[in-house]
């Protein structure tokens, strides 16, 4: 697998606030593009209007509506955009803030193109400015313990807080927008939000996100890292845990230093990568299901105790205007049911605080395991691994049974230095990994089940589960086996393994689920078979794997089964009594050759069968039984006209050096092929 890239995360969005709740509930209830378009029309109109007031309701209004897809090129047509922009420097401090907001979940919903866009029309001069004035209002304001508690002070961290989630996305998105982050110096801006982390940890974590995004192959910003700066990120990485939230801050701080790692003194190396795993170890450490069911409880707790005082005082002032049944305070908090109703999209009212605690956990254990598989991943980064697996053998030494000693490798070689391979076992990392791989706890999943505010919470889980499992596949096909604990636990891995996919009749139904385990499936049986290690998977399951996998529609999946599939029956080649098992096998590679749409899965259907047919007596005996030399005969020419009509349409360069390669090898299995027959049938 080539470098996986730390992913997006979908973050809670902007929310308006105040006397702007009815005109963003009835954005939010826009019933038709139409009523849209007039909507949008009348927004962009009242952005202009000499009311601070008029001007923050169609910030938050459009805020609501930048979220239904269908209203975003409207909004790019009326130059959006160029309209927001001005009113991140109003004199109103709360237009302010619904501006940055309209733009945060502008640039969150519309991806690549619409940042790229915003860049375009000089988002960034207006945005820019606004980090700077924000910079300067907190730097003046350090003022005393109740002054803190000042609206003013306040409204500057939101709005900064805005800023940087907006510079965080089109930085996210457009190489411009690095290019200006750069030149413009907002590295020292940033890192001015960050030192608030003791105070300010919402701030502090949009900034360690944006740090971590800008700070990845971008060699000209890391030329402005000096000292004062990284003790800034070491003072962030060493900060004592008092919240979840400041475990997800040390988690992304770990990141940004990774990405870092070129600027680190040498003799300074294995110090900073043995903080950033024993930072990553103590995320993975938690017990993530355990803590949302202990936050789910604090929740309700907390709720009926809010409920209780609101009765108490309300009998004391004989006013009884609210009451609320059991189930709804399990499921509303108080003095939110109405704006719980009206937003409905918001996913974490910064109130819930038990809620924004269990997310800010699961994210930081989606992120420590990404940082993992960067951290063993090479730096030549591949947007397909099946690139990086061929029969390459060149040698004229491949009739001589040359295919086992060339093919089935699954990775290109990765080479992890000296101070990175020590820490990742000294900290426990793959112990840590491979407790994360298993299902998500049912209690936990079962109380998020029951409340739709914490259903997100569920899919966060599964994802975790799946980042899990495609880092064992790098830990697995990196380290050796006896850091792994030698063979007996590559085999209860095995099992374990097998155990998660069985378990689940409709796994072919989970897309991401069915791809990271059949990859670290594949990484798992190329090391055992590397080893000699008994395999675990009975031919059975192999064939229920590799019969419900190869009609998924993604390429990887049909990928990994082959390869699995070619893999376990190299094995089975070498032993007695295997014929019919490997004439089933046969037969399946052969029926994916022929039929698959892809040639990426044909030629990786190919290097399995080279692997399995290869040599061994059983193996000679069913590629005869199974006319496999006529089969391939007869596709060989099919294969060479796909490539050529095909190839450089849809394939990219490294693709199509692959498929020239089993073109040549599938050339000399024939030949090879055409001598075993003669023998045997002589």
């Amino acid at each position: 697998m080539g470098k996986s890239r730390t992913k997006r995360f979908k973050r809670p969005q902007f929310s308006p606030v105040g006397s702007c709740q009815a005109e963003a509930a009835a954005t939010a209830n826009g019933t038709g593009d139409e009523e849209d378009d007039g909507l949008a029309a009348e927004l962009l109109e009242k952005l202009q209007h000499p009311s601070a007031e008029v001007r923050e309701c169609a910030c938050a209004g459009l805020a609501r509506l930048v979220q239904q897809r269908p209203a975003l090129p409207d909004l790019a047509r009326r130059d959006a955009v160029r309209r927001l922009g001005p009113l991140l420097l109003d004199s109103s401090l709360a237009v302010r803030e619904t501006a940055a907001g309209a733009l945060r979940n502008l640039s969150a919903c519309g991806g690549f193109d619409v940042c790229d866009d915003m860049v375009a029309k000089d988002i960034m001069t207006p945005l820019v400015a606004l980090l700077r004035e924000c910079s300067s209002g907190l730097d003046s304001n350090e003022m005393s313990p109740q002054e803190k508690a000042d609206k003013k002070r306040n409204s500057i961290e939101s709005i900064a807080n805005e800023a940087v989630n907006v510079l965080w996305n089109v930085c996210e998105c457009s190489s411009r927008a690095v290019s200006i982050f750069n030149k413009e110096g907002c590295l020292e801006i940033v890192l001015q939000y960050l030192r608030r982390f003791p105070t300010s940890i919402d701030l502090a974590v949009s900034v360690a996100y944006c740090l971590q995004t800008v700070t990845e192959d971008n060699p000209e910003l890391l030329k402005s890292f000096d000292g004062t700066a990284l003790r800034v990120l070491e003072s962030a990485l060493l900060c004592p845990v008092t919240s979840m939230e400041y475990i997800l801050l040390k988690t992304l701080v770990a990141g940004t230093i990774w990405n870092l790692k070129d600027i680190i003194p040498s003799k300074s190396q294995a110090e900073i990568i043995n903080a950033i795993l024993n930072t990553l170890s103590e995320v993975l450490g938690v017990n993530a299901g355990d803590t949302v069911i202990q936050m789910k409880e604090a929740e309700t707790q907390r709720l009926k105790d809010a409920a209780e005082s609101e009765d108490i005082l309300a009998n004391a002032n004989g006013d009884g205007e609210m009451e609320f049944q059991d189930d709804e305070m399990e499921e509303i908090p108080h003095k939110r049911k109405l704006r719980r109703k009206t937003f409905i999209s918001d996913l974490l009212p910064s109130t819930d605080k038990e809620l924004r605690e269990a997310m800010a956990l699961l994210t930081a254990q989606q992120t420590a395991l990404e940082v993992i598989v960067n951290m063993c991943c090479s730096e030549d980064p591949s947007d397909d691994e099946w690139e990086e697996l061929s029969s390459s053998d060149e040698s004229e030494a491949f009739m001589e049974n040359s295919f086992n000693e060339c093919s089935g490798q699954l990775m290109s070689p990765l080479c992890l230095s000296h101070e990175i391979h020590s820490a990742l076992t000294n900290c426990l990392i793959p112990k840590k990994v491979f407790e994360k791989t298993s299902s998500p706890n049912s209690d936990a999943v079962d109380i998020c089940s029951k409340n739709p505010t914490w259903k997100p919470l569920i899919r966060k889980m599964s994802t975790i589960q799946c980042r899990a499992l495609m880092c064992l596949q790098s830990l697995v096909s990196l380290l050796d086996i006896d850091h792994l604990g030698g063979a007996p636990a590559l085999q209860t891995l095995a099992q374990h393994l097998s155990q998660l996919l069985f378990s689940q009749p409709d796994f072919a139904k989970h897309a991401d689920f069915l791809e990271a385990i059949s990859s670290a499936l594949r990484a798992l049986l190329q090391t055992m078979a590397s080893k000699n290690i008994p395999q675990c998977m009975t031919p059975e399951q192999l064939m229920t794997l590799c019969r419900e996998g190869i009609h998924s529609s993604s390429i990887g999946v049909r990928v990994n089964v082959v390869s699995i599939l070619g893999i376990t029956g190299s094995v089975l080649a070498k032993e007695d009594g295997t014929l019919e098992t490997l004439k089933t096998i046969g037969c399946f590679l052969l029926e994916v050759t022929t039929k698959d749409p892809s040639l990426v899965v044909a030629g990786e259907a190919l290097d399995a069968l080279f692997d399995v047919f290869a040599d061994g007596e059983e193996a000679e005996k069913a590629s005869v039984q199974i006319k496999l030399l006529a089969a391939l005969k007869e596709f060989q020419p099919v294969f060479k006209m796909k490539m050529r009509k095909e190839g450089r349409a849809r394939y990219s360069p490294d693709q199509l050096c692959v498929l020239d390669n089993v073109k040549m090898n599938l050339r000399r299995f024939i030949a090879y092929q055409e001598t075993v027959e003669k023998r045997l049938t002589s």
